[in-house]
């Protein structure tokens, strides 16, 4: 290896939002997240949104909030508006 290419190589502790710490390697002298291990909902299994700089609310701003109800409702009042064309379209062709 050369001497002088390579980067120093840190023992660092790395800090979760959440208050979680743990030890590693890096080559930056120190680390923090958003979410780790113990705070992600696929290890802890509850849901849980973290907003950051607004992006949550952003979103259900731009595109809404559905609940399953909701889609449930729109999705069977746009198979029977489809029901109804197809009957208006069967009686005029006869």
């Amino acid at each position: 290896m050369k001497p002088g290419i390579h980067p120093k190589y840190y023992e660092v502790e790395v800090r979760c939002a959440c208050g979680n710490t743990f030890k590693t390697h890096s080559t930056k002298p120190e680390l923090h997240l958003e979410i780790c291990n113990n705070c992600h909902p696929f290890f802890t299994g509850r849901q849980k949104l973290i907003d950051t700089e607004g992006r949550v609310e952003r979103f259900t701003k731009r595109f809404g909030a559905q609940t399953a109800e909701a889609r449930k409702a729109a999705t069977k009042a746009t198979k029977a508006a489809k029901a109804t064309k197809a009957a208006k379209t069967k009686q005029a062709a006869v």
